[in-house]
């Protein structure tokens, strides 16, 4: 298992630590260390701060092994991910707020009670054996689905409380939904949101994804929930310079004979592209065709602004290039859509997150901030003339 994929797995795996310590009197007692992103380690570690053996462990006579009791094993195993996660005992013990002997005592215990070494200790650094990287990929499973049983529990209540995943595509986020994150956090103080920024569409049981924020044709999977948040209308643009060269295309038509930048949306479409114009009743289908071809709207953008071509990109990408006049809309009076669907921005998430406070308040929260943003953008942007 690649360093990547466990640092990622113990993260999921401390996901709840700050839900069950809103929940819990420990607040006031956990020392400041364990008050992090912890699962939960923060609210049972303080009662090791005094550790004792016969409390925790099983001890043999001569001290050097034990059994570890039932009750502790959920503990051992927390530790343990801390552990690996950390690369040695001081730094983990740092981090949960107990002493290094303590950790030190629960993972020699717990490794006796399995009979075999989980870690292998050197001077500077104490990893994962064989077995222990197996092991550690087992338990974290368990430990998910140990956290995510907590968590529903938390988030079952009219407060919405606790850890937030979502899904964001890149470019979107930084223009429509960072800025108001903070005001989101503001609103809702018992939720941590932990935001995956990514241009594809993840899966959300695998990814452990709450709300995945998605722009394009509805999802019709019968297994995820989803909700339009606002539409998505794209504009044809060009800049000044473009259309001082080549001319401006006096109907759809034209647009056969100008350089069009396109957005790559795979398989055949990369070869052609059909972008439909509805005014009224009447549809116009036209094929484009472009020397520049690519999967990110920035770049597109750019090239647009830089004079290279025509493109078709979405309102709330261009509105503020149209309002300072670097770019120019055409066929204003047209509804333009590239192949034969106009795409929404919307929100997916699975049926068992359908009751949950945190992603029901997140989905009031976009509908007014982003929905309503894109809404007053689309009518304060001016008509630009051919």
């Amino acid at each position: 298992m690649c360093q990547l994929t466990f640092q990622l797995k113990c993260q999921r795996t401390r996901r709840a630590a700050g839900n069950a310590l809103q929940h819990s009197e420990l607040q006031q007692t956990v020392p400041a260390a364990c008050k992090t992103d912890r699962r939960r380690l923060a609210v049972v570690w303080p009662d090791l701060n005094g550790y004792a053996p016969q409390t925790s462990v099983a001890w043999s006579a001569t001290g050097g092994a034990g059994i570890i009791a039932a009750m502790d094993k959920l503990l051992a195993l927390n530790t343990l991910l801390e552990v690996a996660d950390a690369g040695g005992f001081a730094r983990a013990a740092q981090r949960l707020g107990v002493a290094t002997s303590s950790v030190t005592r629960l993972m020699d215990a717990l490794e006796a009670s399995l009979g075999t070494a989980l870690l292998t200790r050197t001077p500077r650094k104490v990893s994962l054996t064989d077995s222990g990287t197996a092991y550690v990929e087992q338990i974290s499973k368990v430990l998910d689905d140990l956290a995510e049983a907590d968590e529903s529990i938390l988030d079952s209540g009219a407060s919405p409380v606790g850890a937030l995943r979502i899904t964001v595509p890149s470019v979107y986020n930084r223009m429509q939904l960072a800025p108001h994150l903070a005001a989101f956090l503001a609103e809702y103080p018992r939720i941590a949101l932990d935001v995956v920024v990514a241009d594809h569409f993840a899966d959300l049981a695998l990814d452990r994804i709450d709300v995945a924020v998605r722009i394009g044709l509805l999802s019709h999977d019968p297994n995820l929930v989803v909700k339009k948040l606002a539409d998505n209308p794209r504009y044809v643009v060009a800049s000044r310079d473009y259309l001082q060269r080549a001319g401006t295309p006096p109907t759809p038509a034209a647009l056969a004979g100008h350089e069009c930048l396109r957005i790559a949306y795979g398989g055949s479409y990369r070869a052609r592209q059909v972008w439909t114009f509805s005014r009224g009743g009447e549809h116009e289908r036209v094929d484009v065709r472009g020397r520049l071809i690519s999967n990110s709207l920035e770049m597109l953008l750019e090239a647009v602004l830089a004079g290279q071509g025509l493109a078709l990109l979405p309102d709330w990408l261009v509105n503020q290039e149209i309002s300072a006049g670097r770019l120019m809309r055409l066929f204003a009076d047209c509804h333009v859509t590239p192949q034969n669907g106009a795409a929404v921005v919307y929100a997916a998430y699975l049926p068992n997150r359908r009751h949950s406070s945190k992603v029901k308040a997140l989905l009031r929260f976009l509908e007014v901030r982003v929905g309503g943003a894109l809404e007053n953008a689309a009518e304060s942007t001016p008509d630009s003339a051919h």
